[in-house]
């Protein structure tokens, strides 16, 4: 992308598919790909340069929009500070409800830990939905289920729970990204605080 500067503010912004004027000159689009950078700087265009430093994870926090400023010759699109996802579920005040969107006290959003728990929850019933069919086919035939079945679901449910308890427990953003972060082992493996739900050997 980039910026028509102007008297040393940003006038337009550019995506470089098409001409411009400025002033009582045309330009063509390929300015945008033949010119120097010194000769597109020239007739005041410049590339934007992108900052992210401030820009997080957007599964943990959410970022603000971008803001574009010159100074010091070049054009620079940043990011604000990010804000961490509310981890509880957030309800309706008294000022929603008066301006229509909701009822105080009902459910406005969900949190950040309930909806990673229900993603827990998804996956353990993924896992447990292969080997259900012995559970059905006890309750039809009287079939025993075998053992191994009964410890690998009682060991999904278990992990599972393990789980929920860990990201229920984390005290902040900070701690709960850390559950979900794989690293190296000594081994050559690769693993998280969080663990994996158990599968059955095939």
């Amino acid at each position: 992308m980039f910026a028509l500067v102007q008297d040393g503010s940003i006038t337009k912004y550019l995506n470089g598919n098409r001409g411009i004027t400025i002033g009582d000159v045309q330009y063509p689009k390929a300015i945008f790909t033949l010119w120097t950078v010194a000769e597109r700087e020239a007739i005041g265009i410049y590339e934007v340069e992108y900052d992210n430093t401030n820009k997080k994870d957007e599964q943990w926090y959410i970022n603000t929009n971008q803001s574009f400023a010159f100074a010091d010759g070049k054009v620079t699109g940043s990011y604000g500070s990010a804000t961490p996802k509310a981890h509880a579920d957030t309800l309706f005040t008294a000022q929603d409800e008066t301006d229509g969107l909701g009822t105080e006290g009902e459910l406005a959003t969900r949190g950040l830990k309930y909806n990673l728990i229900q993603t827990v929850k998804q996956q353990a019933a993924g896992i447990l939905q292969d080997t259900d069919w012995y559970i059905v086919r006890k309750a039809d035939a009287d079939t025993d289920v075998p053992s191994a079945i009964t410890t690998h679901r009682a060991a999904v449910r278990t992990k599972a729970a393990e789980q929920e308890t860990l990201i229920t427990n984390a005290a902040d953003t900070p701690a709960l990204e850390t559950l979900y972060t794989f690293t190296e082992q000594e081994d050559g493996s690769v693993t998280r605080p969080l663990g994996e739900l158990p599968r059955l050997e095939s």
